[in-house]
């Protein structure tokens, strides 16, 4: 379950917040968490990306640039902000903490009130940037359009995976819009977990809206991660239901007429294109035909994912 946005600190070493820090979470209010290793601060940061990440700059040295450029690298993390706090102000210092992809960098001759606002700047830009998805915080459709671009420029061979799940609908009926929302990011963690483990650099989820996403996978991926996500989502959904439902595997829900049918237990279709057989010229092309498999993986029963293995025409 997801929990209370929190400010993280990285001090290696062990430094304590600055009082202007201190002072400064305490007013909003939000949770302080410190951290002192590089790998804790990457793994929470993951886990439960939090509002506002900060950086004790004299202390982390090339460990907090090395931060920096790490999350900023990954989609998933990097439209958390991160701001750096030095006790001096050198020029080259701070070039190089913009350059590392810093939000923000605090110094003596900004005043302490002007700090205080840069921060409260930093936050507004988080709930501004995770508005359209606040209950995955994946990347929506502009990156996903440019990941997808990315691959077609570098000719790079490559899969789209179009995740949708089946009778949620239902589900939201039968239960609550709460417990659709749990079971979306569930999915989404699903995925995100399964692709960041198997493809850790060249993997990308991206989330449409509702409980449709997208995986970009590389071609040689598509069987292993496809086959995880489906056995981990079949493993875990099955616990969203109460244990009425969950042991007869299905519920008596009504169609559009009135009339009650038998509603089976959520399932997971993903319809799958590659280039490997196709040329195509624009995100838009690879996005309606990985619609189309959606569309056909539907129709067939259970967990599923379908691959196209049509060719262009001449080829």
């Amino acid at each position: 379950m997801r929990t209370r946005p929190t400010v993280l600190y990285y001090s290696p070493a062990e430094r304590p917040v600055p009082d202007l820090i201190s002072a400064w979470v305490e007013e909003h209010p939000l949770p302080l968490l410190t951290l002192h290793e590089l790998e804790a601060v990457e793994t929470q940061a993951l886990r439960n990306p939090p509002a506002l990440i900060i950086i004790d700059a004299d202390g982390a040295g090339s460990d907090g640039l090395k931060l920096c450029r790490s999350l900023k690298e990954d989609p998933y993390t990097a439209i958390v902000p991160v701001a750096f706090v030095a006790g001096g102000h050198a020029s080259d210092q701070v070039r190089s903490w913009f350059d590392a992809g810093a939000d923000e960098v605090l110094t003596p001759i900004i005043a302490p009130d002007e700090q205080r606002s840069r921060l409260g700047v930093l936050l507004s830009r988080t709930a501004r940037n995770v508005a359209v998805h606040p209950s995955t915080r994946l990347p929506g459709t502009t990156e996903i359009e440019r990941q997808i671009r990315t691959r077609l420029d570098g000719g790079e061979i490559f899969a789209v995976c179009y995740a949708d799940l089946d009778h949620f609908k239902e589900f939201n009926d039968r239960y609550s819009y709460y417990d659709g929302d749990r079971v979306i990011f569930i999915l989404s963690r699903i995925l995100r977990d399964v692709v960041k483990g198997m493809c850790p650099s060249d993997g990308f989820v991206g989330h449409i809206g509702g409980d449709d996403f997208i995986m970009v996978l590389p071609m040689e991926m598509v069987q292993e991660v496809c086959s995880e996500v489906i056995a981990v989502f079949d493993a875990l959904i099955p616990f969203q239901y109460n244990a009425q439902d969950r042991r007869a595997g299905y519920f008596f829900g009504k169609d559009r007429r009135g009339h009650l049918h038998r509603v089976p237990l959520m399932t997971l279709s993903i319809g799958i294109v590659t280039n490997e057989r196709r040329t195509y010229s624009h995100p838009a092309e690879v996005s309606e035909l990985a619609t189309e498999m959606k569309s056909y993986a539907k129709t067939l029963p259970g967990s599923v994912f379908v691959v196209d293995r049509r060719r262009d025409t001449g080829q």
